[in-house]
């Protein structure tokens, strides 16, 4: 039950040794290897950096339901070799996560797996029809825990259901994560950034303001309420002008930006890949920028992968008929560290990837310092590798990977979830 990760570089700075027993990080430093036991397990980590475990706030494992495209076990691997430690279920499930029973469900096949914290987020109303309320409140107390609550993959967009969820979930400190889609402006066919490129390709446009005033409402219903909403994959400029004054009114909201809308443009749509179709749809290059600026400047709070997986049956489709959706879990580390190299050093990775997405979610144990006294959850990453993603190597059930053939900068090569390695050299232990 002891481990030795030895010669990490802590936030890419100072090397030192992390001494691990049963599953707690017990001693920091040099001291660290000569205070182990003899029977300790050595982690070779000499030239790598240390994070804590990365933690995401928006990942679907489809199952119950779906498990031709992903199970709560293979969405679990795919997640420890990606280096987090922590996720949160969609409930977009079938049946939908709207019951204590439900939630538990999913929480107990995490916990059989045993890769990742699988925490299951609630849905906001039964059956995401966006008319009652799910049971908030049994799902709080359940064993789960359930502190995060959304319809995602559809807009709560009545105003009224989201002002009672919003008042009910603040008595017992949640939150209301939101898909924030007008459907009166972008309909369920809605499938690309409404501009010049949907125009030529004779797509369903998804204009950028449909996010914007759901944005806008609701952080006006959290000052109303006193109460916290979360924006889930913030999409446009627009959004994080609203977002950005809210925070300095004093409004409790926070916000996610996924990778693929960090790095991913709406040109990529001209060939009809199906591959690319994503909810909201990825933006033109001026919203992309402006959401590298909102990460690097603290407006968003988090990245979050928003790993959707497809079987290819739902993907191999014209583009307007194809399934919602990319991967994530496994580039996500990656990919924020191509687009955000220049800006991020590695204290803001662990604070957009683990840290805040951990205080977000209320996750006990995860996004710690790595200091004495914290849970082991560590991630150990190759800071200088150049990765070329080949879908085939996923392990997720699901290959509908925007990033394949790309070449993507840093490797996570060992994850530690309680002091046990999950993964090493990349591959699951």
């Amino acid at each position: 039950m002891s481990l030795l990760i030895k010669g990490a570089s802590l936030f890419g700075q100072e090397r030192a040794d992390l001494l691990v027993v049963d599953g707690t990080i017990v001693e920091v430093g040099t001291a660290a290897a000569s205070a182990a036991p003899g029977d300790v397990e050595v982690l070779d980590a000499d030239g790598l950096v240390a994070l804590p475990g990365l933690v995401d706030l928006h990942t679907h494992l489809r199952e119950p339901g779906r498990e031709d495209a992903e199970t709560v076990l293979t969405g679990s691997r795919a997640a420890a070799v990606g280096g987090y430690t922590a996720v949160l279920a969609m409930a977009n499930t079938n049946p939908v996560t709207d019951t204590a029973e439900a939630a538990l469900r999913v929480w107990d096949l995490g916990r059989e797996a045993g890769l990742v914290d699988v925490q299951p987020v609630g849905a906001v109303t039964k059956g995401l029809a966006g008319e009652e309320l799910a049971e908030l409140g049994l799902m709080a107390r359940s064993r789960a825990k359930v502190r995060v609550f959304s319809d995602d993959g559809r807009c709560v967009h009545d105003a009224r259901v989201m002002r009672r969820a919003l008042e009910y979930v603040k008595a017992f400190g949640g939150v209301v994560s939101q898909h924030s889609q007008e459907p009166s402006l972008a309909g369920p066919t809605a499938c690309c950034h409404e501009g010049e490129v949907s125009g030529q390709l004779g797509l369903p446009g998804w204009p950028g303001v449909a996010e914007e005033v759901i944005v806008a409402r609701d952080v006006m219903l959290a000052r109303h309420t006193c109460s916290r909403v979360h924006v889930a994959h913030v999409s446009t400029a627009g959004s994080l002008e609203v977002i950005r004054w809210a925070k300095a009114q004093g409004i409790d909201v926070t916000c996610e930006v996924t990778p693929h809308h960090l790095l991913l443009t709406t040109d990529l749509l001209t060939g009809y890949d199906p591959v690319y179709k994503v909810n909201p749809p990825l933006r033109p290059d001026e919203d992309v920028r402006a959401l590298r600026e909102g990460l690097a400047d603290g407006t968003i709070d988090a990245v979050a992968t928003d790993h959707a997986p497809h079987a290819r049956h739902d993907k191999e489709h014209a583009f307007v008929d194809a399934a919602f959706g990319m991967l994530g879990l496994e580039t996500a580390l990656s990919v924020v560290r191509t687009v955000m190299d220049d800006e991020f050093d590695w204290n803001d990775v662990a604070r957009v990837m683990s840290r805040t997405p951990a205080a977000i979610a209320g996750l006990e144990g995860q996004g710690g310092q790595l200091a004495p006294g914290d849970a082991a959850h560590v991630t150990l990453v190759d800071a200088t590798a150049q990765v070329t993603v080949d879908r085939a190597e996923s392990v997720s059930l699901s290959r509908n990977n925007p990033y394949h053939e790309r070449t993507l900068t840093s490797r996570v090569v060992h994850t530690v979830y309680g002091g046990t390695v999950t993964v090493r050299d990349g591959a699951l232990a």
